[in-house]
């Protein structure tokens, strides 16, 4: 099957006729108004500076449902002792640089190219990409990134300088969604952290059908405080 050569137009192919790795496309541009589109289609760019711009549809999706949230005891405790401050859309871009440029266990390089830094501080301006950040001390010791539309929080990336302080923006961050009537949250690519804490792969069909009807409701403000 071939890979499909996006140009100036912003219309993506049928997720269904992605690569059995999930890759869709390759091309184009990272304009707000195509990502947008890209995302509320259950596509995502992630590429490195070497390559052009590959656009992507896993077949299963890692997804997590906010109800089926873990938290373990150990963590519960970290939650309890309070040594984390949790704010959101404080630090957007200390967020997404320090996803780009810390070093992750058995990793090599980052994915978050400069234009993709550009493009999502543009989202984040006009109010559909947020951050979470872990404070300890007056220090951001933690954090992470996504896109919100709809129902839907599309995670991007995450980082931690501290023990856990990742872990506990994200559980907030889930608990607050849930609060706000978010359906699904989008964690793309399967890891072991994630699916420790209740993340678990759906076929790419059954998260289309959820996004389509997830993305009926309104992207409102963000709640910027908890």
């Amino acid at each position: 099957m071939a890979i499909f050569q996006l140009t100036d137009r912003r219309i993506f192919p049928p997720p269904q006729l992605a690569e059995a790795d999930g890759l869709l496309a390759v091309g184009g541009d990272l304009s707000s108004e195509r990502l947008l589109e890209a995302y509320s289609k259950g596509i995502f760019p992630w590429y490195v500076e070497s390559s052009p711009i590959l656009w992507w549809s896993p077949d299963p999706r890692l997804v997590l449902f906010p109800k089926e949230l873990k938290i373990s005891r150990s963590l519960k405790q970290v939650i309890k002792k309070g040594s984390f401050k949790i704010t959101t859309d404080r630090a957007f871009e200390e967020v997404i640089n320090n996803c780009a440029h810390i070093q992750r266990k058995g990793s090599y390089g980052t994915w978050l190219t400069d234009e993709m830094i550009i493009a999502y501080i543009k989202l984040h301006d006009l109010g559909y990409a947020h951050s979470v950040e872990s404070w300890h001390e007056g220090e951001l010791v933690g954090g992470l990134y996504g896109v919100a539309l709809g129902g839907v929080f599309f995670g991007e990336s995450m980082f931690t300088k501290m023990s856990n302080a990742s872990k506990v923006a994200f559980v907030k961050i889930v608990e607050n969604l849930k609060s706000q009537g978010f359906v699904i949250i989008d964690c793309q690519v399967v890891t072991k952290h994630l699916i420790n804490m209740g993340a678990r792969t759906i076929p790419r069909s059954q998260f289309i059908r959820i996004l389509k009807t997830a993305l009926k409701k309104k992207t409102d403000k963000w709640v910027n405080s908890f």
